[in-house]
């Protein structure tokens, strides 16, 4: 993307140029790994068609990295900071080879932006520019990002008012892969007290018609969420969300197929609790209910329920097992897909759940029936449910590898 890579270079010029600059910041994501399965070799994931997510323990095919740079250029009197933050995310599926050609591999700028943070005019509020991740909220068992504003645009965050924070976002793309542009207005409302210890936030986005593409819809998603700090007394974060969205605004969060209508419409319900009870003991569980409604009879009704529990049995030493089950009704019966996963794990910064990096021995089984065959055979011939697949014909199967995880 032209604009991301335009915007990246200012970065890195701004960076080396600006000799009164703060010291460069940096975060950045790892993922890597290899595997085999028990079908013709090569390792292959599990997920269901029609599925938004798979439980990912276990079951990623794929090596993936990000690096970001931030760098604070200026402060103002105001204590405000102005600055610029970019950046780079690789993929590539484990069975390629990395030439950067079609599907085998790819570096791109993920993020690329501007940002003048801790406005006094604001009430501590921010502005910023550019391409960015914003407000991204997933299911960290299943990678399910399942309300994302990420895009290409501009916008006001987090502007506190009567100890609200407001923010409100314009955006035209989301990814390299949305085919068609179309204006997204994003509203946000954070920090409704709604009990001791819980707070409460409520996203409105509307979606502008496309004025160059034919039969193209406008479209709106709203978002309630609910987060309960010190669950049951266990220590973690209890989110609860419930969703809705009409036309393009089906994708609740982000954009959808806009050639979709007000009557196409979208529900879902989740709940996700993260907890670490003990310093050894921590983990998560994880729900999903969605439903589609399709004038055109391809409605859907997806159900997922996951957990996975994380055990030290030393300060570096744990042991993860991570349970997924994935449901969807639709035309030509109900799918089903089973997964289980144990990865005995080295975890050098402690036994936390969440401490990383990690470096995993994992083995994994699953289990689906023929409906989850069929529509694999329909929707993705050659995939790994497929009767044409890793698997054939059967209805189960097991990959064994190895993989290294950290954030920082």
């Amino acid at each position: 993307m032209n604009i991301n890579t335009g915007l990246l270079a200012a970065l890195l010029v701004s960076i080396v140029f600006h000799q009164d600059a703060q010291a460069l910041e940096t975060d950045g994501y790892l993922r890597s790994g290899l595997g085999n399965s028990s079908g013709s070799g090569a390792m292959r994931c599990f997920k269901l068609q029609g599925a938004q997510s798979k439980y990912r323990l276990g079951n990623e095919c794929e090596q993936y990295g990000e690096l970001g740079l931030k760098q604070d250029l200026y402060t103002l009197g105001d204590g405000s900071v102005f600055g610029v933050y970019g950046m780079v995310g690789f993929l590539n599926q484990y069975d390629r080879t990395p030439t950067f050609n079609g599907d085998n591999g790819q570096i791109r700028a993920v993020q690329a932006y501007s940002y003048w943070n801790n406005i006094a005019a604001l009430n501590g509020g921010n502005l910023w520019a550019g391409r960015r991740y914003y407000k991204r909220n997933d299911v960290n068992i299943s990678d399910f990002f399942y309300w994302n504003q990420s895009a290409t645009g501009a916008g006001l965050e987090n502007v506190n008012v009567g100890g609200l924070k407001y923010s409100l976002a314009f955006s035209r793309k989301d990814n390299q892969n949305q085919k068609e542009v179309q204006s997204r207005i994003d509203f946000n409302v954070a920090g409704f007290e709604t009990n001791p210890k819980g707070a409460l936030e409520i996203g409105l986005s509307y979606l502008e018609k496309p004025s160059r593409q034919a039969n193209a819809h406008s479209g709106v998603a709203v978002t309630l969420q609910h987060k309960q700090s010190d669950f049951m007394g266990w220590g973690g974060v209890n989110t609860f969300a419930v969703q809705g969205g009409q036309g393009p605004g089906t994708a609740l969060g982000s954009t959808g197929d806009s050639t979709l209508s007000n009557a196409d419409v979208s529900y879902r319900v989740l709940d996700y609790f993260d907890w670490q009870l003990t310093r050894n003991w921590g983990g998560q569980l994880a729900a999903v209910y969605q439903r589609d409604k399709r004038p055109n009879g391809s409605d859907l009704h997806w159900t997922s329920l996951g957990g996975r529990l994380v055990y030290g049995f030393s300060e570096r030493f744990k042991v993860s097992t991570e349970m997924g089950h994935d449901s969807v009704q639709a035309s030509g019966g109900t799918r089903k897909l089973s997964k289980f996963t144990v990865a005995p794990t080295w975890s050098p910064k402690g036994p936390q759940f969440k401490s990383r990096p990690e470096f995993r021995l994992f083995y994994s089984y699953a289990v689906w029936n023929k409906a989850a065959q069929a529509a694999a055979d329909q929707f993705d011939p050659g995939s790994t449910l497929s009767s044409t697949g890793t698997f054939d014909s059967d209805l189960h199967g097991s990959n064994i590898g190895l993989q290294i995880e950290q954030w920082w």
